[in-house]
């Protein structure tokens, strides 16, 4: 399975649409262990029976949770990009500053895989989410620097570790530090490759 078909959100009803939005902002907020079916359906005003008809599962609904979110999170992304001054890089961190998503309680990727056992389907989804990531960061940097992929690194260690902290203190601070010095990085590697 490619890394598009592991984040491809899958056709949704109306009914699961309305059971996958209650289900991701309990999710973010609670957390997916303290979030069970019998909370979802209830808050969703859909049954149990209709959730597990649509969904098959827990499994299966925390999955599309995270390809949902890649997916809403993505799109913005992508058009931030197609906006930003060079160089465009920064415009991923700007994604992350600035994403209407909650994310005060941090990364809902690495919030899950904090969460869920090794065996989890959904750890696919996260995995191809942080690939498609730093994939994204490296193609930016082509033509920009002369080592895209090692710039591309440091830059999603940055990245991850700002988004992360976040979950901590609740604040931007460290992320928009990380975006400064992703800034110098890319600055000093593109002076670097003109020498």
């Amino acid at each position: 399975m490619t890394r598009e078909e592991i984040l491809r959100v899958p056709a949704l009803t109306p009914g699961a649409r309305r059971i996958l939005e209650v289900a991701s902002e309990l999710f973010y907020r609670r957390g997916i262990h303290a979030v069970g079916v019998d909370t979802i359906a209830a808050e969703s005003g859909l049954t149990k029976r209709t959730l597990y008809d649509r969904f098959g599962s827990k499994e299966k609904l925390v999955t599309v949770y995270l390809q949902a979110r890649h997916e809403a999170w993505w799109g913005r992304l992508e058009q931030r990009i197609a906006e930003a001054p060079a160089p465009r890089v920064l415009a991923v961190f700007d994604a992350y500053l600035d994403d209407p998503l909650a994310t005060d309680r941090g990364c809902a990727f690495l919030n899950a895989s904090g969460e869920l056992p090794a065996g989890h389907p959904a750890h696919r989804v996260v995995r191809a989410h942080k690939q498609a990531v730093r994939r994204r960061l490296a193609e930016l940097l082509q033509g920009e620097v002369d080592d895209p992929d090692a710039t591309a690194d440091h830059l999603f260690l940055l990245l991850e570790g700002g988004v992360a902290h976040r979950g901590v203190d609740r604040h931007h601070h460290l992320l928009s530090a990380a975006r400064t010095m992703a800034e110098r990085l890319v600055g000093a590697a593109a002076q670097d490759g003109t020498r």
